[in-house]
């Protein structure tokens, strides 16, 4: 689990640093290209949350008592 937040982390970072690039570009073409690297590397920390919460709540759910589950855990279909 350390190391999917190590990534997500490491996500954010590069997500803030294609922004800083994006607004510092003066050429239009890096402009795009850096915003569109920002864009990318905000989906993909998305989903890496979505993968960490995911493994969270099944953890929660495997430490609690037959018929306790998670009052507020999403399902794999309300994420879709």
């Amino acid at each position: 689990m350390k190391d999917m937040q190590a990534h997500l982390e490491k996500l954010h970072r590069d997500a803030a640093e294609c922004a800083i690039i994006r607004d510092l570009a003066t050429d239009p073409k890096k402009r795009e290209l850096f915003a569109k690297l920002a864009e990318h590397m905000s989906v993909l920390a998305s989903e890496v949350e979505r993968a960490i919460a995911k493994d969270t709540d099944k953890a929660a759910s495997v430490c609690a008592p037959p018929g306790h589950q998670k009052a507020n855990s999403v399902t794999d279909e309300e994420l879709r």
